[in-house]
């Protein structure tokens, strides 16, 4: 279970290495926790809320405002009638499946001026957490310390489906179950999810993506990162399919938005989904990180952004088709390039070789702590020495090839492929036949052979020269004989005889095979590619990354433990898995290098001086824009005469919090999360509280963008705006003003609150440390 000890660690090991122990800021907690952990120190930083305020299952609270969105991002509820607001890259794919040339609202935006105007998209998801629960005990049950990883991960996966079939049953709710500190805790989290979610309005891209790569992951930041969806429900309410006759959502509570502002040292919450980080890896992995994997991701994708940005310049139609594509491949490679300047900037490969030279002492001091422990380190080294060759190849392989789409889609018809060759009964070739032409129109619809076999030629090339000929897969002793190393002489092969190069192609293939005329996959040349890297990775990559990956496990699930003995004193905070967190802060500025100081906050003026620099295409302003910057027609939402963009703060956040609202010590909506600063991109890894910042959309510029650029005040007057300092209280405002009351709890479910109230309490009082 998760204790006082967890949360302990980072906190005495940055006592115990000579520098300043960690700040409140630095942590992404678990609501369910927050009053016996974090309430007071919360309170003491300025906030006036309760942690029953942020986190209940007996009356309405902030955690009813939260959505994962998509499973990818975070949205929160912002009206009494299901308006979701999250980041315009967390909607960007949305928007572009309802783009074309002739609507082109990447371009110039949407705005629905009824809810008739809302469009659906489906497989677009919403889901809240209804409530939270300590399963440690019930997982590893039954579970011998002597097995393998293996085994003993097949037995918590059985053990996970038990519990969360007993503790949905009868319900409509679904349940997540997520191990902590690399297994030693387990948390459930049961979830209603809704399936009818229409977008309801986006900005154009030079207001929502302004700033594009230029700017992304960069402070100071002027980009209104935002777009609106609406939550639908069936007649009861609950969550239903897409249909005409639905509802707009009543949530349990919807956040009422601040005109107040922010100013520095205000108390900030972040509330939402942070997806990944690894805070506790040793310095044998972030040695790995910094010198081998993040400088070949780089340099591969610079490589495919270079080609994509060529092409989506010379036509309007590959731009729309490319546009989200872009997007991701530039997000992550922009922000390894910060992470690996932020882990040198941080000195983080000798701070952990410090610290574990500390736990090697603190071992070594005693006879059964020695036996436990004492090898660690060297078990370690071992397993990651283990890694040469296989990780560099694993990047290659999930980065170049399979960054060729004709390669990454074709390897989607290697199960059909199987069922062919093993001639197995028709049902089981016709159900997979069935889930493949499910997803033909969706990749052709954003596909474009010409821009990929470009996008081939260059990432295999590299896979080619840059990897040890022994590393490679058997398709490249091909290309050496037949090719003399030629990836353009392939892909002409490729491009012109394979399949997959058009939707005609496979359609008519799929045909083939459902009417008994053979396997024409068998002898694709592009199938023949993707079926050779995908057998080599198999057999070559996969064994031994797998086998390593388990010995860590087990190595990492020991190192906490004994983190969490020899730190006694402190509080630890788990690492990010896609579960609901909060992380609190303050709005404060900071210094990138020395003589400089940025500022906490930017406003328009700020756009229109980028815009005038002329310094790059990110920075094309909508002459709308301009127009209600010359006539200053700021409406209620300029301060001074100066109309606020962006924000800045000390949350610890990461992918997953994009989206996520940065609430302030009242419970009212500031600003909706975007982004992190450049020079704290590797707080995934190591927080440093000096350059850790989160960067925001002020929620003043989102109305302002809404109301007076798009003239859609309509969905303002939906929204509880408030200037004083206590509507945003759940226990006021979600009944009041949203109209919706928190639902009784039955017997059953009053009992397990009880119980698991009970449970954390007890924790508090004896433990010493949490993930």
């Amino acid at each position: 279970m998760i204790s006082k000890r967890i949360v302990a660690f980072f906190a005495a090991a940055c006592l115990s290495l000579g520098i300043s122990t960690a700040r409140p800021d630095e942590g992404m907690w678990l609501p369910m926790l927050l009053k016996q952990l974090n309430e007071s120190e919360m309170q003491k930083k300025g906030m006036k809320l309760s942690a029953d305020d942020i986190y209940s299952i007996n009356q309405s609270s902030l955690k009813d405002a939260i959505v994962s969105f998509g499973g990818f991002c975070t949205g929160e509820m912002i009206s009494p009638e299901g308006l979701l607001l999250t980041n315009h890259h967390c909607g960007y794919g949305q928007i572009q499946s309802h783009s074309s040339v002739e609507k082109d609202y990447l371009t110039d935006g949407f705005w629905a001026m009824n809810k008739a105007q809302e469009l659906p998209n489906p497989g677009l998801t919403a889901t809240f957490i209804v409530r939270m629960e300590d399963v440690t005990k019930q997982i590893l049950a039954g579970i011998p310390a002597n097995v393998t990883e293996a085994e003993r991960e097949a037995a918590i996966q059985r053990n996970i489906a038990k519990v969360r079939r007993e503790s949905t049953a009868g319900t409509h709710y679904d349940a997540v179950i997520k191990p902590y500190f690399y297994g030693n805790e387990y948390y459930m989290y049961v979830t209603e999810t809704f399936r009818d979610i229409r977008l309801v309005g986006a900005p154009p891209s030079s207001i929502g993506k302004f700033g594009g790569d230029t700017d992304n992951w960069m402070w100071p930041r002027h980009t209104g990162d935002f777009s609106l969806f609406r939550v639908y429900a069936g007649a009861d309410n609950q969550p239903a399919d897409y249909s005409p006759d639905n509802k707009p959502y009543k949530p349990k509570h919807h956040l009422p938005i601040s005109l107040s502002g922010v100013k520095e040292g205000d108390f900030t919450l972040v509330f939402g989904f942070p997806g990944r980080t690894n805070e506790y890896l040793t310095s044998h992995a972030i040695k790995e990180t910094y010198e081998v994997s993040n400088p070949a991701k780089i340099k591969i994708r610079d490589t495919k952004l270079s080609i994509l940005d060529k092409d989506m310049k010379a036509s309007d139609a590959v731009r729309i088709q490319y546009a989200a594509k872009h997007a991701s491949v530039a997000n992550a490679w922009k922000k390894w390039i910060g992470e690996n300047r932020g882990l040198r900037k941080a000195n983080t490969i000798a701070r952990k070789q410090e610290l574990e030279k500390q736990f090697g002492q603190w071992a070594s001091a005693d006879a059964a702590r020695q036996q436990q422990y004492g090898n660690l380190m060297g078990q370690f080294e071992k397993n990651y020495n283990a890694l040469e060759g296989i990780t560099i190849s694993r990047d290659y392989i999930l980065e170049a090839a399979q960054g060729v789409e004709l390669v990454k889609y074709a390897s989607e018809y290697a199960k059909l492929n199987e069922l062919l060759a093993a001639k197995a009964p028709q049902s089981e070739i016709n159900t997979q036949l069935e889930r493949l032409e499910k997803g033909i129109a969706g990749f052709y619809k954003n596909y474009n052979a010409p821009t990929d076999k470009k996008v081939f030629v260059a990432l295999l090339s590299m896979y080619y020269n840059d990897i040890d000929p022994k590393l490679h897969p058997e398709a490249f002793k091909m290309v050496r004989q037949k090719y003399k190393g030629d990836f353009s002489k392939y892909a002409d092969e490729v491009y012109s005889k394979s399949l997959f190069t058009s939707e005609a192609g496979v359609r008519k293939a799929l045909a083939e095979i459902k009417a008994g005329k053979g396997n024409p996959l068998k002898n694709d040349p592009g199938f023949e590619l993707a079926n050779s890297i995908n057998e080599y990775y198999r057999t070559q990559v996969l064994p031994t990354y797998t086998q390593v990956n388990d010995n860590l496990n087990l190595l990492y699930r020991t190192y906490m433990t004994g983190l969490r003995q020899m730190q006694q004193d402190k509080t630890f905070y788990p690492d990010a898995n896609s579960t609901l967190r909060v992380a609190y802060g303050k709005v404060e500025p900071y210094e990138p290098v020395d003589g400089v100081k940025y500022k906490y906050y930017t406003t328009l003026e700020g756009i229109m001086e980028k815009a005038a620099s002329g310094a790059a295409e990110d920075y094309a302003i909508p002459a709308r824009l301009r127009e209600l910057y010359e006539k200053k027609d700021y409406g209620p939402y300029a301060v001074d005469g100066q109309l606020p963009v962006a924000f800045i703060a000390s949350n610890h956040t990461t992918g997953g919090n994009s989206g996520s609202p940065v609430i302030n010590a009242n419970g009212q909506l500031i600003g909706t999360n975007f982004d992190r600063n450049w020079e704290g991109t590797m707080s995934d890894l190591t927080y440093n509280p000096d350059q850790v910042r989160n960067i925001s959309v002020d929620v003043r510029y989102m109305l302002f963008i809404v109301d007076k650029f798009a003239g859609a005040g309509h969905l303002v007057q939906e929204m509880t705006l408030v200037t004083d300092d206590t509507s945003g209280l759940p226990q006021v405002d979600a009944r009041k003003k949203s109209g919706a009351e928190a639902p009784a709890l039955s017997k059953k479910e009053l009992r397990r609150a009880k119980k698991e109230k009970r449970k954390a309490e007890k924790r508090a009082k004896e433990a010493t440390v949490v993930n």
